[in-house]
This record gives structure tokens, sequence and C-alpha cells, in this order.
């Protein structure tokens, strides 16, 4: 039942965090990201955000560590925005699962391509 809440509050905090991404951080050093899944403590008091960023590695970092600077008015937003009584630190991780999947995919195909060619 407990695991169950934890999985609640996750969600809405990717919903939260997402929504002011976008809407109410002014850096411009964030790109184009997009928030892919919130690892959530079970005793709520620690989060891991997975962002994905599309760019380069020079963009990513920049919008890495733009949001790492920003994280204490995210975590004090989504405190009020959701009525927490303990709301998470927040950690932003880049989630390189899409371009890992990218990755596999070329390889699949390549080896499909070399073993029509013989």
């Amino acid at each position: 039942m407990a695991r169950l809440r934890v999985h609640r509050v996750a969600e809405e905090l990717k919903k939260e965090i997402a929504q002011m991404i976008r809407t109410e951080v002014k850096d411009p050093r964030i790109g184009f990201s997009t928030v892919t899944r919130v690892d959530l403590a079970n005793d709520l008091q620690h989060a891991k955000v997975f962002v994905s960023v599309f760019g380069n590695d020079e963009e990513k970092q920049a919008t890495l560590t733009a949001l790492q600077k920003a994280a204490g008015f995210i975590r004090g937003e989504v405190g009020r925005r959701l009525r927490l009584r303990l709301t998470p630190e927040l950690v932003f991780k880049l989630d390189e699962s899409g371009e890992y999947s990218e990755h596999i995919n070329t390889v699949i195909k390549r080896l499909h391509e070399h073993d029509q060619n013989e």
C-alpha cells in the first residue's frame, strides 16, 4: 500500500516539475528537455529526476547545471502545489535511455543488413 502512494507522488512530481521547467524556470541555458521519470525514495525525502535533453553534450551539461541551480526554487514550488509535509530533495540526472535504444536499433539494423548481404 505504501509503495502505491510513493508511485502516485512520483507521478505528480513528474507532472509538476515538467510543467514548471516548461513555463516558470526562465534560465536560457535550459534547452529542449523532457522529464522522463522520477525515482522517489520510500520515505519520500529524496527524488532523482531524470531529464532527457535534445542537443549536443555541451547543451546537455548546460541544461543539467541550470536545473541543479533551480532545484531549490522547483522544490519549494512543488511543496506548495502538492501540499507535502516533507518535500523531497531533488537531484537532476540525464536520462540517456533514448540514445541507448537508438544505438541498439542501429546495431540491429547493421546486423540485419549484414545477414541479408551474405
